[in-house]
């Protein structure tokens, strides 16, 4: 047993699991506060609504779990933004293989908040075989938020379902992914809600991502914003195929 999740990270081998317990509280204070540099290991929260182990990230924007291994994954977690405008919960580099599921985003106001929540800064296909299944974002923020995931690169063979992610932010950007480069490939995209209080949705309410040989399934998904007459699902030329949105 050790006191925090951030230093069993430091103990850990490959593969192994770290188990949370329930009420556990932790807090990370910058961008090397909580280093997920193990291949493989999981971390599983144990207990239910509230009583989920908690990390809350403040002290700075740039305070992240920061994903540098192939493979790590968080399981049934809560986690707390109480900072301005915190750049992302998770930031993945050489990150293939990430993990979230069953975890809980919220924001302590409009302005101590959560811009993205797993956010990709490597080259092409290093976070290939992402899965997000089964989280809830509640954004309270309303200035500079983005998407539940923004990448800065193509990703191939992302499973990304049963989500649900409500912002109160009124700029144009997609709610659940935004790739600004290259394309998404092999994409398994089903049975998210989302919402969000955005006026325009010119680079589509659910993804966008602009190259035209992105390749995958978008499918059963509910998605509502503030605009009349001119909704997207997502940008036009994505070459994504779409059924029962």
């Amino acid at each position: 047993p050790f006191a925090t999740i951030a230093y069993a990270m430091t103990r850990a081998s490959a593969n192994d699991v770290i188990v949370a317990k329930a009420g556990h509280t932790e807090t990370v204070t910058s961008a090397t506060g909580l280093v997920c540099n193990v291949a493989g290991v999981r971390v599983v929260g144990l207990g239910a609504g509230p009583s989920r182990p908690t990390i809350t990230i403040s002290t700075a924007n740039t305070a992240t779990i920061a994903v540098s291994a192939a493979n790590v994954g968080f399981s049934n977690m809560v986690f707390v933004a109480n900072f301005l405008s915190i750049a992302a919960a998770f930031t993945l580099s050489t990150a293939a293989g990430f993990q979230l599921q069953n975890c809980l985003f919220r924001e302590t106001s409009g302005t101590l908040n959560f811009l993205n929540i797993i956010k990709s800064t490597g080259a092409a296909n290093t976070v290939d075989n992402l899965l997000a299944q089964g989280n809830v974002w509640n954004g309270l923020g309303t200035t500079s938020v983005n998407s539940f995931i923004l990448s800065a690169n193509g990703i191939n063979n992302a499973t990304v379902r049963y989500n649900r992610v409500k912002l109160a932010a009124s700029r144009d950007a997609s709610i659940l992914m935004t790739i600004t480069a290259g394309v998404l490939t092999n994409l398994d995209c089903g049975y998210n809600n989302v919402y969000s209080a955005q006026t325009a949705t010119t680079a589509g309410s659910l993804i966008n991502v602009g190259g035209t040989t992105s390749t995958g399934f978008v499918y059963n998904n509910y998605a509502q914003t503030l605009t009349t007459g001119s909704d997207k699902l997502f940008t036009t030329t994505v070459g994504l195929a779409a059924f029962n949105n």
